[in-house]
């Protein structure tokens, strides 16, 4: 059978995204929205800056996106499931669709770069002859093999959040969503960072990253969707960082 490009296209267009809010809105009080109505539509494979000052509801899209809070009107679909009817056991198994990287690492001081990789595994019950397996795929991932036995307070924060990336993925999340990432880096080490999320996307994950980094934004020239007062004020295929209010 000849090869239809324009079939092709159609059927990415069919394909649901891996995420999708309609009409979304949050309030945290009669007289504090932190979400007006955001629309925002994200396909499977795709990279993705999410940008805005402080207070332009940033947090509150992460929050809803985990359901750590529940949205006040509107829908949220993530791997293909409504986020607001998850109850109980299945919001948990939802969560492990997502890995998540925070600014501060949070990564366990008490344990090895190896140990807090497994325990992202135990956690879930992934059986024991699967772990050390499963660890140095990741450590080889992220270029940390021979980290394997350090602990957090011997690395460098670049180190430390490779780690961080590499037990987020242990899992085989389909997202892999980045809340500032390179917040506490220098600027050798959050272009390493990047290039490292690069990569896991091209291989396939679903990456979101939210950042206030400038400079990150513009050298990557991703999409770019900005929020201002709560609301998505531009969704740009190959954006920059808008610094002004729009």
């Amino acid at each position: 059978m000849d090869f239809d490009i324009t079939r092709e296209i159609k059927a990415i267009e069919l394909e649901p995204p891996v995420i999708l809010f309609q009409d979304v809105s949050k309030d945290y009080s009669k007289d504090v929205r932190a979400l007006h109505n955001v629309n925002i539509r994200i396909q499977k494979g795709e990279f993705v800056f999410i940008t805005g000052q402080s207070g332009s509801g940033k947090s509150t899209l992460i929050k809803l996106m985990l359901k750590e809070i529940l949205a006040s009107k509107g829908k949220i679909f993530v791997a293909g499931k409504d986020v607001g009817k998850l109850r109980g056991h299945r919001t948990s198994m939802y969560r492990r669709s997502i890995g998540v990287v925070f600014q501060n690492y949070r990564l366990l001081k008490t344990m090895t770069v190896a140990e807090n990789i497994e325990f992202a595994l135990r956690v879930v019950g992934v059986p024991d002859w699967k772990i050390d397996r499963q660890v140095a795929k990741m450590l080889s991932l992220v270029g940390l093999e021979d980290k394997y036995k350090a602990y957090p307070s011997e690395l460098s924060g670049g180190q430390q959040q490779r780690v961080a990336i590499a037990r987020a993925l242990a899992n085989n999340p389909v997202i892999l969503l980045a809340d500032e990432p390179t917040g506490n880096l220098d600027p050798k080490a959050s272009q390493e960072i990047m290039k490292l999320l690069d990569d896991i996307n091209k291989r396939g994950t679903t990456v979101i990253v939210v950042t206030h980094n400038a400079e990150v934004v513009d050298k990557m020239r991703k999409r770019v969707i900005t929020l201002h007062e709560g609301r998505v004020v531009s969704d740009e295929e190959r954006g920059v960082y808008h610094n002004a209010e729009i």
